[in-house]
């Protein structure tokens, strides 16, 4: 009995004595390099709530459709049913922030060309794999400094 009673769990792991309770366990958004690391929180984990956060009401979405030559958009609600749905068929997603390429920011407006790497994963055999650029457009919440993106153009090969 003394031998089990001095056993560790190793599924347990030992309290932390320097976790900050009140800190939320996302990043802050009042910086950009936080709404880029909740982004990357939203799809590892795959969080709609924490990506709806940062997509704004008047938010536009476009990408490449090079089968048919054109640019495709859509807004807010089609975005979160398109990620829902992303989230919801994979097993995995992988997001890698890479560079920023290019970056103007004022004090309620920045645009962000970021470079990026995503892995999707369906299933074991079947992983898809993305590498490009988001260009994004981000706005300021004057009062609570907060800040969200208000258009996403997705520069990938996906």
């Amino acid at each position: 009995m003394l031998l089990i009673a001095s056993c560790t769990n190793p599924f347990a792991p030992a309290y932390d004595e320097n976790y900050d309770s009140s800190r939320p366990p996302i990043s802050d958004l009042t910086t950009i390099e936080g709404v880029f690391q909740n982004i990357q929180y939203a799809y590892t984990f795959k969080d709609t709530l924490i990506y709806g956060a940062l997509i704004a009401p008047d938010f536009v979405f476009t990408y490449r459709d090079y089968e048919q030559g054109i640019d495709v958009s859509w807004g807010r609600d089609e975005e979160m049913e398109s990620t829902n749905g992303l989230f919801t068929y994979s097993q995995r997603l992988d997001l890698i922030w890479n560079n920023i390429i290019s970056s103007t920011v004022d004090s309620l407006n920045a645009n962000i060309i970021r470079s990026f790497n995503l892995n999707v994963t369906l299933n074991p055999t079947d992983v898809l794999r993305a590498d490009g650029r988001a260009n994004l457009s981000l706005k300021q919440n004057p009062q609570t400094k907060v800040w969200q993106i208000v258009r996403w153009v997705d520069e990938s090969n996906f």
